[in-house]
């Protein structure tokens, strides 16, 4: 990827850095465990981002 990238690029490219984190551990303990995964979750080298 380009080192100099275009400000929409780089916000959508900080958006799905922060929605690919896991769930809270207080989101676990108030559910009692129902809660550990969410299904929008990206790992860097499996899913790509659409451009």
């Amino acid at each position: 990827m380009a080192r100099n990238k275009p400000a929409a690029k780089k916000r959508r490219l900080a958006k799905s850095g922060k929605q690919a984190k896991s769930v809270p551990s207080w989101v676990i303990a108030k559910t009692v465990g129902k809660v550990r995964t969410h299904s929008k979750r990206r790992h860097w080298r499996r899913t790509k981002i659409k451009p």
